[in-house]
C-alpha cells in the first residue's frame, strides 16, 4: 500500500503491486461502478453508438460513461470506431477479450440468479415482482415497499 497525498493509505494499482494478481487487476476493472451495466449493454447488442448506450445504460452521466469506455478501451476490453461525419459517430463494441469472458459472465449471471431467487425465498431481500416481503415473516414484520427509489423515506 502507498501513501495517498491525504495521508490515508491508497491501494497500489493495477500492475504495481509487489506481487501482481492477474485476478485482482482484472476485478479492479470489473468492479468499477457501471463497467458491467456498459458490457451487458454491448454484449446483448453488438456495437453501440456512444448515445444510445449513454441511453441504455439508465443514470449514468456522459462523462462517467466516456471515462469508462475510456478505460474499457485502454484495457482492450472494448473497441472504438470514430467515424468523421456530421456529427461525428462514435462506435463501440466488445473485442476478442471480452467474448473470451462470455462464458465466465454468464455462469455469473445464472449463480446470481439462483442466488437472488435462494434469497427471496429465504426473505433476505423482497420480491421485486410483488414489491413486497415474503409472507414467511408475517404480515407486520416487514413493510411493503413503496413503487418506486424516489417513494422510499429518506429520499
Amino acid at each position: 500500500m502507498k501513501l495517498a497525498a491525504s495521508g490515508k493509505r491508497k491501494a497500489a494499482a493495477c500492475g504495481e503491486a509487489p506481487i501482481p494478481c492477474a485476478v485482482n487487476c482484472l476485478l479492479e476493472t470489473l468492479t468499477k461502478p457501471w463497467i458491467m451495466q456498459i458490457l451487458w449493454v454491448l454484449g446483448n447488442d453488438g456495437p453501440t453508438r456512444f448515445g444510445a448506450l449513454r441511453r441504455k445504460v439508465e443514470g449514468i452521466s456522459a462523462r462517467v460513461l466516456a471515462e469508462r469506455l475510456k478505460h474499457l478501451e485502454e484495457r482492450g476490453f472494448v473497441f472504438r470506431n470514430y467515424e468523421p461525419t456530421i456529427p461525428p459517430a462514435v462506435t463501440y463494441g466488445l473485442t476478442h477479450r471480452m467474448a473470451e469472458m462470455d462464458p465466465v459472465l454468464k455462469q455469473m449471471a445464472a449463480l446470481g440468479q439462483k442466488w437472488f431467487e435462494e434469497d427471496v425465498r429465504a426473505g433476505r431481500i423482497p420480491d421485486h415482482e410483488t414489491r413486497e416481503w415474503p409472507a414467511t415473516h408475517g404480515p407486520s414484520a416487514r413493510p411493503q415497499l413503496p413503487d418506486s427509489p424516489s417513494d422510499r423515506p429518506g429520499r
